[in-house]
């Protein structure tokens, strides 16, 4: 993953820990629980440094969002995403996320289908965990194709909590 020179940081709090966005002039282009993700990019580790700027007025969109979303307040999020910093079939993965809606889910094989690349399911499984903006773009609600939770980024126990947070079924999670 690439990320523009101008990107911009800062933090915000959650109920499943604290997060990292991280902000272009064109919109949101990361957002990470800080402990415990997978891939996540050293400058939010510290072992580099973005510049803070917690005033970022698509940092300040996010947070609320979250914020809200998290209270339940909010089941879609309409803050700007630039999501260039990945490959072109990333991207086609990341926008097949965002359709699927609050409540919903869908398999790597549907995505792969809705990609056009229906025999791509492993490839859509790496684009899917290499998802930048998570939460927003909702690798959280992709499951296997028997319905079971497969892995997330941010932790099972965080996926868990997201798809309960947006009203899936009891009996399908564990």
């Amino acid at each position: 993953m690439k990320f523009h020179k101008s990107i911009v940081q800062t933090t915000c709090p959650s109920p499943l820990g604290a997060i990292a966005l991280a902000a272009t002039s064109k919109g949101l282009a990361g957002l990470w629980f800080i402990d415990g993700q997978r891939y996540l990019p050293e400058e939010v580790a510290g072992l580099a440094q973005w510049p803070a700027d917690p005033d970022h007025p698509v940092l300040k969109q996010a947070s609320r969002q979250l914020a809200e979303y998290f209270a339940g307040r909010r089941k879609h999020f309409d803050v700007p995403l630039d999501l260039d910093g990945g490959t072109a079939f990333q991207q086609s993965v990341w926008q097949a996320l965002l359709a699927i809606p609050p409540g919903g889910t869908a398999s790597y094989g549907e995505v792969s289908r809705r990609i056009g690349k229906p025999l791509a399911m492993r490839a859509v499984g790496a684009a899917v965990g290499r998802n930048p903006v998570s939460i927003i773009v909702p690798c959280h609600r992709v499951m296997g194709s028997d319905g079971s939770l497969t892995g997330y980024g941010g932790g099972l126990h965080r996926k868990v909590a997201l798809l309960r947070l947006e009203g899936i079924p009891l009996e399908k999670l564990p």
